[in-house]
């Protein structure tokens, strides 16, 4: 009888030892860290135009491609996603500096118009994918869009 339960409990303890599935994508891995978190600390900590366009690509990755286990974009993904395209100068950085493969990642030379648009959606998508977080995200986009 200990013989079986021994082996039971190896058993058990063996199999909780497979891959585990993240509940959210967060843009692949390198060097044990996200995609996401390399080159956000990246952009935020020695912004340059070029680290700024890579991140531009890398949200818009992450929200339109989303997996893990909810197949939806992370919470505050969206809504940092759509505050940093609707703040003024990204479009121009990202017009000047980004290269030909990040362009291709958006349909459209305006910029200006697009950027304005995916960020006023994307705090919307933030709102809708999680409501609570509507009381800080509403006023930050109507005072971003006034």
């Amino acid at each position: 009888m200990r013989r079986i339960i021994s082996i039971m409990a190896a058993c058990l303890m063996l199999s909780s030892c497979g891959r585990t599935s993240s509940l959210y994508y967060w843009g692949g891995n390198t060097n044990g860290t996200t995609t996401y978190e390399h080159l956000a600390y990246k952009s935020y900590d020695k912004q340059t135009p070029e680290s700024l366009c890579k991140l531009i690509v890398a949200y818009e990755d992450i929200v339109s491609h989303p997996k893990g286990t909810r197949q939806v974009p992370p919470p505050g993904i969206c809504a940092e996603y759509g505050y940093l395209l609707l703040q003024s100068g990204t479009a121009e950085t990202f017009s000047n500096h980004a290269t030909l493969n990040q362009k291709m990642t958006f349909e459209g030379l305006d910029y200006a118009k697009l950027f304005r648009q995916r960020g006023e959606e994307m705090m919307k998508k933030e709102i809708e994918l999680y409501p609570e977080s509507e009381r800080f995200i509403a006023p930050l986009l109507k005072r971003l869009t006034e």
